[in-house]
């Protein structure tokens, strides 16, 4: 198989499962997610239901695309930080900026979005479960960059601790959006209240995870 036919056909996987993710959160936003089925999705889509499985395994997966990056961010910020950097520090500078581009990942969605997770006690729980897959990721990120001991808890500890940090703000930023205030009040509110939440753990876990300077 030739190089321009097998890259046909991956462009051809990422336009069907954008068709039907645009029209997953459609009916969503129209419908409610725990009221529309993966038929409804199939049809509007213009595809299988076996098509829509394959692409989305779980129809949560449909509402909350970015759940991959979600889940696995935070630890590989981690484990990208800069020489001289503490697990912290990385956490609250990649957090910063997620705020300056309006990230969905850190929970910039609009009004509807937003609304419609919060009133599916479905997407509520499978966000939750995500935020602890997250602790998970980072704790064992966290195990690895500090050389801990199987069972040593403090990697636990402190990961839960940052996990906190960001399900705190991810709700904040879900707030403000529910209120009707713009990405740019958002922002500057948030930003504000990061500060505060990041601030607020340099003392117990600042100096956590430094990575050695190089050379």
């Amino acid at each position: 198989m030739s190089t321009e036919t097998t890259g046909l056909r991956e462009l051809k996987k990422r336009e069907t499962r954008q068709t039907i993710s645009d029209h997953a959160t459609q009916l969503f936003i129209e419908r409610g997610f725990d009221r529309t089925t993966i038929a409804d999705i199939a049809a509007a889509a213009r595809v299988a239901k076996m098509t829509v499985t394959n692409y989305f395994p779980r129809k949560e997966d449909l509402a909350l695309d970015h759940h991959e990056e979600f889940v696995a961010g935070p630890a590989r910020t981690v484990a990208e930080r800069e020489p001289g950097e503490s697990a912290l520090a990385a956490l609250r500078r990649e957090f910063f900026t997620g705020v300056e581009r309006h990230d969905p990942v850190i929970g910039f969605s609009g009004a509807q979005f937003a609304r419609m997770i919060a009133d599916s006690p479905t997407l509520v729980a499978r966000i939750r479960d995500l935020h602890d897959q997250r602790e998970d990721a980072l704790t064992e990120v966290l195990a690895a960059e500090t050389g801990a001991e199987p069972y040593d808890i403090l990697p636990r500890a402190v990961a839960t601790q940052l996990g906190g940090a960001h399900r705190v703000l991810f709700t904040e930023v879900q707030r403000h959006t529910l209120d009707g205030r713009s990405n740019q009040e958002i922002a500057a509110a948030v930003a504000e209240s990061a500060r505060q939440v990041f601030d607020l753990l340099e003392p117990s876990v600042g100096g956590y995870a430094v990575r050695r300077a190089t050379g």
